[in-house]
């Protein structure tokens, strides 16, 4: 078989879905159908885990629009408290969730929101991403995706856990992302517990105007809707 003709590599499927101009959602499908076509076994697993967290309704009981965002105060990749408070200050924010540095989901989706940052800055949008990692990962994923807005450490999932954002993966992805992810070693316990990759739209009163809470970590919310949001929010 021709070198062409290969299958692309993980790593190769991952780089097209960064580069392909197209919405956040088919870019993000892009890298499903790649683990579906090199490891069906897991991608079956991910299949069940989301079937168990829609039937259990994880992340309907996270907050609302119309109702105020619970307050946070964490610290960010260098180390500096960051508080809901101070951003609103600024203007209305957008308070998105991720898994770690280790998810290419998590990733793509954070260089989508840094290729809008010009428009989210028209718009006086402030973004701030909540990962429950340590410091040092925290700071790799916003050098590795060129952002210039702040990465917060939500230690044990305390903040997200307030949220109802919290979920346990479960013994048997426990068992498949161990063999390439030191969760334990990432988030500072063994828990392998990760939030729900949710997105809220604040505005300036404190007051969710629209949010993304899907227990499917492969679908976010797309950048359009994310500006459009925004707008509305000012």
């Amino acid at each position: 078989m021709a070198a062409a003709d290969q299958p692309m590599t993980f790593e190769q499927a991952v780089h097209a879905a960064v580069e392909l101009d197209a919405p956040l959602n088919e870019r993000l499908a892009v890298i499903a159908a790649a683990v579906r076509r090199i490891d069906a076994n897991f991608a079956d697993a991910v299949d069940r885990l989301v079937d168990r967290l829609e039937k259990q309704g994880a992340g309907a009981a996270a907050p609302t629009p119309g109702h105020a965002m619970p307050p946070f105060l964490l610290p960010d990749d260098e180390g500096r408290l960051v508080g809901l408070a101070d951003i609103l200050l600024q203007g209305p924010a957008v308070v998105t969730f991720q898994r770690g540095h280790w998810c290419p989901y998590c990733r793509l989706n954070a260089i989508g929101i840094v290729e809008a940052q010009q428009e989210i800055a028209a718009l006086g949008g402030q973004v701030v991403v909540i990962m429950p990692e340590r410091r040092k990962f925290a700071r790799a994923m916003k050098a590795a995706v060129g952002a210039g807005f702040p990465f917060l450490t939500d230690m044990d999932n305390g903040y997200a856990l307030s949220l109802n954002l919290a979920i346990w993966i479960g013994a048997e992805m426990e068992r498949l992302m161990g063999v390439a992810y030191d969760l334990p070693n990432y988030q500072g316990n063994a828990s392998w517990f990760l939030p729900i990759p949710a997105t809220f739209i604040v505005g300036t009163d404190g007051i969710i105007t629209d949010r993304f809470v899907d227990p499917d970590y492969r679908r976010r919310m797309d950048i359009d809707d994310l500006i459009a949001a925004l707008r509305r929010a000012r």
